[in-house]
Parts: structure tokens; C-alpha cells; sequence
């Protein structure tokens, strides 16, 4: 896609270095892919290229692969703004009601 109707629903994609840090221990379960040289805004989806699907108990392991950037449109980051605002609101019922006594 190009020009106005790209920028309008996305479809661009970008290659870049990803660095990922697999911890699976009895002090931490963690997998962060922290995509190198990009910014990621709302909506943007991220494919991590070569990473094991997991890694065994009591290792912690760090290493660089490649990922794709799948970059949103303006009308999907839009929508995934709102969405996270109406959602969010959703936690604000929790908690908040009198306690029943018997």
C-alpha cells in the first residue's frame, strides 16, 4: 500500500535486530523482546524470528535474533487507544462496593 491509504490502515512492515531475555527460575518467569532501533507505537505487532519456545528450569538466558514490526494505521491505533481507555475503566468497579455483612 502506499501513500494516504498506507498511513491510514498500516500494512508497512520493518526487519530490526530484537534482543531477548528468557528467565524461568524460582525468583523470576519472564520473557521480554525488546525490538532494537524502532519506537513502537499502539497497535504495532511484533514477531520475534528464532526464539525458543522455552527454556528449562533454573536458567536465565539472554540473546539477539531479528523480529518484525508490523506498524499500525492510524485508524488501528486509534481504535487500540480507545479500547485500552474503555477497558481501564472497567477496573474502576473493582473493589469499590460496600462490604455485605451478615
Amino acid at each position: 500500500m502506499n501513500g494516504a491509504l498506507a498511513w491510514l490502515t498500516g500494512g508497512r512492515t520493518v526487519e530490526v535486530p530484537c534482543t531477548v531475555d528468557i528467565e524461568q527460575s524460582f525468583d523470576s518467569l519472564h520473557a521480554h523482546a525488546i525490538p532494537e532501533g524502532i519506537a513502537l507505537r499502539p497497535g504495532d505487532r511484533v514477531v520475534v524470528h528464532g526464539a525458543p519456545a522455552g527454556i528449562p528450569y533454573g536458567q536465565a538466558i539472554s540473546f539477539t535474533c531479528r523480529a518484525t514490526v508490523y506498524r499500525a494505521g492510524w485508524l488501528q491505533r486509534i481504535w487500540t487507544e480507545a479500547s485500552a481507555i474503555l477497558e481501564l475503566t472497567e477496573l474502576y468497579h473493582c473493589g469499590f462496593e460496600p462490604r455485605e455483612t451478615p
